[in-house]
C-alpha cells in the first residue's frame, strides 16, 4: 500500500488478507481505519464470531453473512478456503478476540500460507496486550522477547523455564488467572528473585499493574483470587559471571583428555566459555607443561 499523507483515507485493496487489531478492553482503543477496514471487508474472519458480532454492533457494523470462524483448531483447515476467497478478488479482514492478530493468537498459519502463495497481506496496527505490558512495565524494552503461554507441565515447560532464567533479555510472558500463581513460583525457582511486573486488564476499568520481587509476586498472587487477562513482564538475567582461571583450566584439561590438540581444546573452551582465546591457549600450554 502506498504511502499517504494525514488525513487521507485508505479502505482494504480487494484481493487480500488484511490483519486488524482491535481493543483488548476499552472501545476507545478502536482506530478510524480499523472500522473502515470492518465495514468494507467482504469477509470477516474471527476467533469467536459470538464476540466479534458484538464488536462490530457497538461499532454501528453490519455483520450478517461476513463473519466466518477461524480460531486454533479449524485455521489450518480454513486456510484454503481463505487464499482461495483472496484469489476471487474478495478482502479478507482477519481479527482475533482481542488485539493484534497474529500474536499469541490464530492468523500467523494463515499470514504464512498467504506469504507462500503470493497473496497481498498487510496489517491495520493498533492495541496488543504484550507491548502494551511491556512499555507500561518499567522494564527494559531494548531487547526482548515474547515467550506466550508456557506448556503447562512436563519436559516442555521445565526447558522454556531453565531458558528463561539463563536469558538476559525482559521476558513477556501470558498466563491464565488461575495458573498465575504457580506459573510465578515456578518462574521464581527457575530464575531467582529478579524484578517482575504482573498487568492484569490493560485498557479496562479494574486495571491493575503490580510491582515487585518474583518472591513478592508468588506470596501475593497466591493468596488472590485473580481474574481477568493477565500479562508477565519479567526482567532479564544479570551478566554471567567471568569464567575463573580453575573453570578455564579444567575445561582445557577436559578436552585434552579426550583427544583434543593445544590449539582445538584453547578454541573450543573460548567459545564455550565466553573468554579470549590467548587466555584458553596460555592455558592449554600451562597443562601441557605441567604434564611434561
Amino acid at each position: 500500500m502506498p504511502p499517504t499523507e494525514p488525513g487521507d483515507t485508505v479502505g482494504p485493496r480487494a484481493g487480500a488478507v488484511v490483519l486488524v487489531a482491535t481493543p483488548i478492553g476499552n472501545l476507545g482503543d478502536i482506530s478510524a481505519r480499523a472500522i473502515e477496514t470492518l465495514a468494507a471487508a467482504d469477509v470477516i474472519c474471527c476467533e469467536d464470531t459470538r464476540r466479534t458480532r458484538a464488536l462490530l454492533s457497538a461499532l454501528g457494523i453490519p455483520g450478517a453473512g461476513r463473519l466466518v470462524s477461524l480460531h486454533e483448531h479449524n485455521e489450518s483447515a480454513r486456510t484454503p478456503e481463505v487464499l482461495r476467497w483472496v484469489k476471487e478478488g474478495r478482502t479478507v479482514a482477519v481479527v482475533s478476540d482481542a488485539g493484534t492478530p497474529g500474536i499469541s493468537d490464530p492468523g500467523a498459519l494463515l499470514v504464512a500460507a498467504a506469504a507462500a502463495a503470493g497473496v497481498t497481506v498487510s496489517i491495520v496496527p493498533g492495541p496488543s496486550a504484550l507491548d502494551a505490558a511491556l512499555v507500561v512495565s518499567g522494564l527494559p524494552t531494548d531487547r526482548y522477547c515474547v515467550e506466550g503461554f508456557l506448556p503447562r507441565r512436563g519436559p516442555g515447560r521445565r526447558e522454556r523455564l531453565g531458558a528463561i532464567g539463563a536469558d538476559q533479555r525482559t521476558t513477556v510472558l501470558l498466563e491464565a488467572p488461575g495458573r498465575l500463581a504457580a506459573t510465578l513460583d515456578d518462574l521464581h525457582r527457575a530464575c531467582g528473585d529478579r524484578a517482575v511486573v504482573v498487568a492484569r486488564e490493560l485498557t479496562k476499568l479494574h486495571e491493575e499493574v503490580w510491582r515487585g520481587s518474583l518472591a513478592e509476586a508468588a506470596a501475593e498472587f497466591a493468596a488472590r483470587d485473580v481474574r481477568g487477562d493477565i500479562v508477565v513482564v519479567l526482567a532479564g538475567a544479570g551478566p554471567a559471571e567471568p569464567a575463573s582461571d580453575d573453570e578455564v583450566a579444567a575445561a582445557v584439561r577436559s578436552r585434552r583428555e579426550g583427544g583434543a590438540g593445544v590449539r582445538q581444546a584453547a578454541e573450543e573452551v573460548a567459545a564455550e566459555l565466553g573468554v579470549a582465546r590467548r587466555r584458553a591457549y596460555q592455558a592449554a600450554l600451562d597443562l601441557r607443561g605441567t604434564a611434561g
